[in-house]
């Protein structure tokens, strides 16, 4: 599966049973890289934000397993927004775009798997040298 280098919302395949629904994400299959690490980002207060950045190498696939939010994606001339509100897809985020996490429904729950194990040097934390970096 070749990564592509735009962000795309990906369905998940979903089994539906009467006893509770289940989704499943492997790696190389639904996402196109090797999962190195995940996380989550839950108790954010409702209608509230986490603080912008980017990548220099790193992709994620972003899953709102609970509650909603919205993920504002800038590719450094243009902003567009990814409502995401179930847990049987996610937003494919790659490489050089600066993402906000924005208005968290209260008791929401972002999943976010990574391509690369946290390395401090691949974050872009300052919109200015991001905006720099992805005008060359």
């Amino acid at each position: 599966m070749n990564k592509p280098n735009e962000p795309c919302i990906i369905d998940l395949p979903r089994f539906l049973d009467h006893r509770g629904n289940l989704s499943v994400v492997e790696q190389s299959k639904e996402i196109p890289f090797t999962i190195k690490r995940a996380y989550w980002i839950y108790d954010v207060p409702g209608g509230e934000a986490r603080e912008g950045h980017a990548y220099h190498e790193n992709y994620e696939f972003i899953i709102a397993l609970s509650g909603s939010f919205d993920v504002v994606v800038d590719n450094g001339l243009k902003q567009t927004t990814y409502s995401l509100n179930r847990s049987y897809y996610g937003l494919l985020l790659p490489a050089g775009y600066w993402r906000t996490l924005t208005n968290f429904s209260t008791n929401s729950l972002a999943f976010i798997l990574a391509s690369t194990p946290y390395n401090p040097d691949d974050y872009i934390l300052n919109y200015s040298e991001f905006i720099a970096k992805s005008s060359k």
